[in-house]
């Protein structure tokens, strides 16, 4: 018995003098060592790193878009457009007497935005129709009257009767929305009725067209043929712009496409409602928009905003006092990066709107309030000729459906021997029929540098009324 006893204690005293060893030394060395390894990471470490449990995610702040697709699917409806066309008439036809006319159905969306039947849509979705049928997301089908047209935002106004309120899509402020943004696009893609895709805002007044002439919104929620004319809509459900165009190599969603912005679509159609065609607001400055390149080219420090390099004479610019050489960086608060910030946002101004332009001047920021004018002052150089839009009623009285005015020629060589001179309204150019100067700058922007070498045929209406064609070779 006293062996054991002795063979217990000699046992417990052994373990507690290995437990201290280990606490005095291993303990120690292992601690320090722990120590020197963070301290080795830590200034190894270049970047800074979050350390947030991110176990919420995913759950806590994942987007909700039920309620946002609910509403818009019952506002988006099915457009289907039947136009005719003449195909070439062969023996078969002339000896059976059959028409060489055919049937031809194209689809796309569109947008209740009232609760008696206003409808926008894509004006590419409506182009050429002969019936026009509206079919709701109950699948109730009317017939559509096209209220009107606007070719260079793409836009077109429809109007149906159901005899009953219809549900609508309320119109958001598309200036407040960011990039980043969670947006929906609700349409018929591929004759797919009410389809929903997710994406976000990836950028904001994008140009396809080359010219600065357009402002979308891109995102990379799926956009496929059909969904022209459809909605995009925020997670509140709110009309933020119209789904228009997407770019693809194969026709169909590769991850871009672009919107109408809400604003603009919406002053379009309050235009073709209250004036039956579209009030442009014009600032009356020309220049272009600065980066490190052409900031150079401009003798200027600064490479973002608007650099003015000429001012239009009676526009609201020129008599507000807007100078050559001053470079605008906001308007309305609305930062100027690029020329498609500021021609967007003026798409959805009318004449005798007031805009507040933010403007470096002589290195001093300035702010000069102007007062828009109507595009009818817009001119433009052409040929050595200085064209000018024709106003409305100008058209209407001297019953001229198209053109641009002839205000200066001093192209003595060739165009002015013609007799090509003030009074003279030039319709067509090389077969193209001309509305506006728009249309005059797509050909310069085309034709660049050989301009001269490519007009071929110029359609022109004299100042006594005559219509005359001269021919180029």
């Amino acid at each position: 018995m006293k062996k054991i006893l002795t063979l217990i204690l000699v046992s417990a005293l052994g373990g507690i003098m290995t437990l201290s060893a280990y606490k005095i030394f291993l303990e120690e060395d292992h601690t320090n060592g722990t120590a020197a390894s963070n301290s080795t990471n830590s200034s190894a470490s270049y970047f800074p790193t979050s350390n947030t449990a991110v176990t919420s995610y995913g759950t806590l702040y994942a987007p909700d878009f039920t309620e946002a697709a609910e509403n818009a699917v019952h506002a988006v409806v099915h457009v289907k457009n039947t136009t005719l066309s003449r195909a070439p008439m062969t023996l078969q036809d002339l000896f059976m007497g059959r028409s060489t006319e055919r049937a031809q159905v194209g689809t796309g969306s569109g947008v209740i935005i009232s609760p008696d039947g206003y409808i926008i849509t894509n004006n590419h979705v409506i182009n050429g129709s002969q019936q026009l049928a509206i079919t709701l997301n109950d699948n109730k089908i009317y017939e559509a009257e096209l209220i009107g047209t606007d070719e260079k935002t793409d836009i077109a106004l429809l109007k149906i009767d159901a005899g009953e309120d219809l549900p609508f899509a309320t119109f958001g402020n598309s200036d407040q929305v960011k990039v980043g943004e969670w947006v929906l696009a609700v349409g018929n893609p591929f004759n797919l009725t009410s389809t929903v895709t997710a994406g976000i805002i990836s950028a904001k007044s994008r140009d396809l067209s080359g010219i600065n002439s357009q402002s979308f919104l891109q995102t990379d929620a799926a956009v496929n043929p059909g969904n022209s004319g459809g909605a995009l809509v925020n997670t509140r459900g709110e009309l933020i712009g119209i789904n228009t165009a997407i770019t693809s190599q194969t026709g169909s969603y590769i991850g871009y496409s672009f919107a109408v912005p809400s604003n603009i679509a919406r002053k379009v159609v309050e235009d073709i409602m209250e004036f039956g065609n579209v009030q442009n607001g014009i600032l009356g400055v020309r220049g272009g928009e600065l980066n490190s390149k052409s900031a150079e080219s401009f003798e200027v420090d600064a490479t973002q905003g608007f650099y003015v390099s000429d001012v239009e004479e009676r526009s609201g610019a020129d008599k507000a006092g807007v100078k050559k050489g001053d470079i605008i960086k906001k308007i309305d608060n609305i930062t100027i990066s690029k020329f498609s910030d500021l021609s967007g946002y003026l798409s959805t101004k009318r004449p005798n709107d007031v805009v507040d332009l933010s403007i470096i001047r002589n290195g001093s920021e300035k702010k000069i309030p102007v007062t828009l004018s109507k595009s009818e002052i817009m001119t433009i150089e052409f040929l050595d000729m200085q064209l000018r839009n024709i106003p409305s009623d100008v058209k209407e009285s001297s019953k001229i459906s198209n053109g641009v005015a002839v205000i200066k020629n001093d192209n003595y060589a060739l165009y002015k021997n013609l007799g090509i001179n003030s009074g003279y309204v030039i319709t067509e150019i090389n077969g193209q029929i001309i509305n506006n100067v728009d249309d005059v700058m797509k050909l310069k922007l085309k034709y660049g540098d050989d301009l001269e070498k490519n007009i071929k045929k110029l359609s022109v209406i004299t100042s006594s009324g005559q219509k005359e064609s001269f021919i180029f070779r």
